[in-house]
């Protein structure tokens, strides 16, 4: 059983047709995407047709959840101030470009999502399986903390999203943890290409992880970018790899990867 698992789309719409498209000539039987459907990008309503379309199961993420009741911020859990700034610019912007319908729809999506297969009890979330909008970094989440939330969530394999950045960790008991990164924006890591996670699971085996880099139109998402006035800070995180906001709720090892 292959499972395809796509973190925070950010209204990337190209960068999920790339990846829909990839999982499937890999041989994906299913299709789930971990919320944050809007939120950087142009054009928001452009994602929902392909989930549809292309029956992905969604998870509801912080963003889904304000968009879907109409609040008036993005939950994000961010604490900085530019951050924030930046971060309420995307909020009104998809707010007001998201159709009543689609809001409806992130309305009622679920916050978490449960599989069993082959024996393997599999839990989805948008942060963590205790808050929507957690931040779990591979630098300062530990290992007896993410073994406390498999046994209070009873999973063996636990999979997320929400901080951008994939990563895994393997768990006491044979048990796993998964952050798939995002398709919406790059890793600052100072590359055009996005992410996704494809998951094989083979009975009496340990479950098989492969992080999967995916190239799309990135100019063309910067020109639409451009055309709907969406911050520059943002083109350039797409054009150069290189995240310009949300730096400081980055852990310090991890901002020191990156550019800025």
């Amino acid at each position: 059983m292959k499972l395809a698992v796509f973190g925070g789309l950010y209204s990337n719409y190209l960068a999920l047709a790339a990846a829909i498209t990839d999982a499937r000539k890999r041989g994906a039987d299913q299709l789930y995407c971990l919320g944050d459907m809007g939120a950087f990008g142009p054009h928001p309503d452009r994602v929902f047709p392909l989930l549809h379309e292309h029956h992905v199961q969604c998870v509801q993420g912080n963003y889904d959840d304000s968009i879907g009741n109409e609040l008036n911020d993005c939950q994000c859990g961010y604490t900085d101030p530019r951050d924030n700034y930046f971060a309420q610019l995307s909020y009104d912007y998809t707010l007001a470009n998201t159709n009543s319908e689609n809001k409806v729809w992130l309305q009622g999506l679920p916050v978490e999502l449960r599989a069993e297969i082959h024996g393997r009890r599999i839990l989805f979330c948008h942060g963590s399986p205790r808050r929507t909008n957690e931040f779990l970094w591979e630098s300062t989440t530990s290992t007896a903390f993410l073994n406390r939330l498999a046994d209070e969530h009873q999973a063996d394999l636990m999979i997320g999203t929400h901080s951008g950045i994939h990563w895994q960790r393997s768990l006491a008991q044979g048990r796993l943890y998964v952050n798939v990164g995002v398709l919406g924006r790059p890793e600052n890591d100072g590359t055009t290409n996005v992410w996704y996670t494809m998951i094989s699971l083979t009975e009496n085996q340990s479950p098989q992880i492969e992080f999967i880099p995916v190239e799309y139109d990135y100019q063309r998402l910067a020109d639409e970018m451009r055309a709907e006035k969406l911050p520059d800070e943002f083109v350039e995180t797409v054009l150069t790899g290189w995240w310009t906001t949300c730096l400081e709720i980055l852990p310090a090892k991890e901002r020191l990867r990156g550019q800025f």
